[in-house]
């Protein structure tokens, strides 16, 4: 008799059909079929190469999984806002009112963690959920939830990592004086912070100010693609803003923000509840497109102004001399008391890193218009001699460079004084209309994790100083902008009942962090 072979692909779609059949949720496999979703091997790769303590999480923020978006006491943000008053805003107007309902589900969510030997949870704690209007009274079943989180983290033996910032500023605040804008926010967000001190420290340990204050300032009110929404009008559809200077007042009352916050937690609590304290910055590596000079000095002004514009005033308690030199006076500059605030404000780094461009200088004059993303006065190319950077994934700024996360890591160690550095995101999408089938059998993500862990160690290797790595995300979410058109989760979620399957990048995950 002869046996017929089933090719691969046939086989991991029958098995996934058979796993859909037994319903949704988070599917407890056999260790073979583990093993058959993990796709190929890890190059070697496994936890064990990686230094005693070094921690393994994934990630997601409050906006994007929580739901509950106006109930229970929580106060809008201003993402509310500007998805409510912007009809079409959000691909298929899509919302977060919902998202994908982890104020319900997060015991849930946490037993998957669990089951795929994860070490740490980052998430983010919404500000308006515990001041619904950024100051003043507490919303105590917003306390409660977070609470309920953090005690199931810990029952579960997995460690909270708590970020208090990811995009969603109270809208009273925003109403009350505009919000980052004015210097009132640094006393009211240190306020917050203190409380969150107060009331968590006892059990979260790891605490971050803000995820990616560059994109709060730069999509905020260069651009106007985020909440608030502002802009000037030759960079954006905004109705109000000024991109020449509002960037850059945003952006520096979130580094004294950061730095407030951060001065309350070491003079009140840190002596006590032995915590550390940071901050996440995003990097995507520059690339000097040729050798020649111009481009290299271009590639420069791109890192200044990308990640430099945070980290050298906390590690140097200045700006990069490139960014005063081009930005001039519409640069706030720190006072001598913010200066010995600012600097060395952090225990840590968070560096979230997915990919890289080359960068080339444009040989023109600068626009007339004065923005932020005209004073880096820089080209981008996606390829090289007509070779792509490497394969994009879904989103169209997203490109596979495992590479680029090495650079970033030897980068900020070189010039930053080799500071304590977490991997806080990395992470690739696919389309948010996937089917199931097609959404669980993510080979490309494996190998997207694979090779750029491979470059984290060989950067661990050679003596940088990261101590974590955080996959981002633990589910599919509201992506922003893009609603549901875009997955980054290493768990599939059905957006139309919320069920949960993990995916083959989860197994893989599962297989790589076993501690056997």
């Amino acid at each position: 008799m002869r046996v017929r072979k089933i090719p691969f692909p046939l086989l991991i779609f029958f098995f996934v059909a058979l796993l859909i059949s037994y319903g949704g949720g988070a599917v407890d496999l056999s260790e073979d079929a583990a093993t058959v979703l993990s796709g190929p091997e890890s190059n070697g790769l496994n936890r064990a190469q990686f230094p005693m303590g070094f921690v393994f999480g994934t990630a997601t923020s409050a906006y994007q999984v929580e739901g509950m978006a106006l109930k229970d006491g929580r106060g809008p943000s201003i993402w509310d806002v500007f998805i409510n008053n912007t009809p079409g805003l959000i691909a298929n107007n899509g919302t977060a009112d919902v998202a994908v309902d982890q104020y319900h589900r997060y015991r849930e969510d946490i037993n998957i963690m669990k089951k795929l030997n994860f070490d740490a949870y980052r998430f983010s704690i919404s500000w308006s959920r515990i001041f619904p209007d950024g100051t003043g009274k507490v919303n105590w079943k917003g306390v409660a939830y977070y609470n309920r989180l953090i005690d199931y983290l810990l029952k579960s033996g997995i460690t909270p990592y708590a970020n208090l910032y990811h995009y969603d500023l109270p809208e009273t605040l925003e109403e009350k004086y505009l919000g980052w804008l004015n210097k009132q926010v640094i006393e009211d967000f240190a306020d917050y912070a203190e409380f969150c001190f107060k009331t968590f420290g006892d059990r979260v340990k790891n605490w971050m100010t803000f995820n990616e204050p560059r994109v709060v300032a730069a999509l905020g009110y260069d651009n106007g693609l985020h909440a608030p929404g502002r802009c000037s009008k030759p960079f954006g559809n905004c109705t109000a803003g000024n991109s020449a200077t509002e960037p850059y007042i945003a952006a520096h009352n979130l580094i004294l923000s950061h730095a407030a916050a951060v001065q309350r937690y070491r003079q009140k609590f840190q002596a006590e509840q032995k915590g550390r304290i940071g901050i996440l910055l995003d990097f995507s590596w520059y690339e000097p497109l040729t050798r020649s000079k111009a481009d290299n000095y271009a590639a420069q002004r791109a890192r200044d102004f990308h990640v430099g514009w945070f980290i050298h005033p906390i590690v140097y308690g200045e700006y990069p001399r490139t960014m005063e030199e081009i930005v001039g006076k519409r640069l706030p500059k720190f006072t001598e008391d913010e200066i010995k605030m600012v600097k060395g404000s952090m225990d840590f780094v968070g560096i979230n890193q997915y990919t890289a461009y080359y960068i080339y200088d444009p040989h023109q004059p600068k626009s007339k218009d004065l923005g932020y993303q005209q004073d880096w006065n820089v080209g981008y190319a996606f390829e090289k001699n007509g070779v792509p950077i490497g394969p994009r994934a879904n989103s169209y700024w997203l490109y596979q460079v495992p590479w680029g996360l090495y650079k970033c890591l030897t980068y900020i160690k070189h010039h930053y004084g080799n500071p304590t550095v977490i991997l806080s995101e990395n992470g690739m999408d696919d389309p948010g209309n996937v089917t199931l089938p097609e959404g669980l059998h993510d080979s490309t993500r494996i190998n997207y994790y694979k090779s750029y862990i491979a470059e984290l160690k060989k950067a661990v290797d050679e003596g940088v100083n990261v101590v974590g790595y955080f996959a981002w995300s633990l589910l599919d979410n509201f992506e922003w902008r893009l609603g549901y058109t875009s997955r980054f989760g290493i768990v599939y979620v059905d957006f139309h009942n919320l069920k949960r399957y993990p995916k083959m990048s989860a197994y893989w995950f599962q297989k790589f962090l076993n501690k056997n």
